[in-house]
């Protein structure tokens, strides 16, 4: 391993990492983000006016399916046990959170899937109403919190 880092080989090549020795363990990762939309958009997808459809409801799943995606190049595939896609609406700021729980059982955890769920979800409100607004903006993708394996519990602090 080149100077501690796990994803490199002796010789500086880009290696998966070997988890066979790990125990498995129930996994649980959170992750959020945030797109800000103008005026039209927030009301379109609070009215369920939107041209396109139900923006958040295709949003929900296809965050759902971006978690369960292998998009990450040395990422373990992971199979998921649960994925909950969330959105809360802050009408004065015009924007809307979106949060994603992934879970699984097994001996490596579930952040990447939790924020490429995000981020599917958000990509998805942006696409969907992209016509109204292409100034949205996706902010602020973070790691809420993990459990599981044995780095332990982590929280964000903000």
């Amino acid at each position: 391993m080149m100077s501690g880092f796990t994803h490199f080989d002796q010789k500086g090549n880009a290696v998966m990492v070997d988890v066979h020795e790990k125990a498995d363990t129930y996994r649980v990762a959170v992750a959020a983000g945030t797109i800000t939309v103008n005026e039209e958009v927030f009301q379109a997808i609070t009215n369920h006016t939107a041209k396109k459809g139900d923006v958040l409801g295709i949003a929900r799943i296809a965050g759902i399916m971006g978690a369960k995606k292998e998009l990450i190049p040395l990422c373990h595939i992971i199979a998921l046990t649960d994925c909950e896609i969330s959105f809360e609406l802050d009408e004065k700021h015009r924007q809307i959170k979106a949060t994603c729980k992934t879970s699984c059982i097994g001996k490596t955890g579930v952040e990447m899937e939790a924020m490429t769920g995000v981020s599917v979800a958000l990509l998805t409100i942006y696409d969907m109403c992209k016509a109204m607004d292409r100034g949205m903006e996706i902010s602020g993708i973070h790691l809420v919190e993990k459990s599981g394996g044995k780095s332990g519990h982590y929280k964000a602090e903000k």
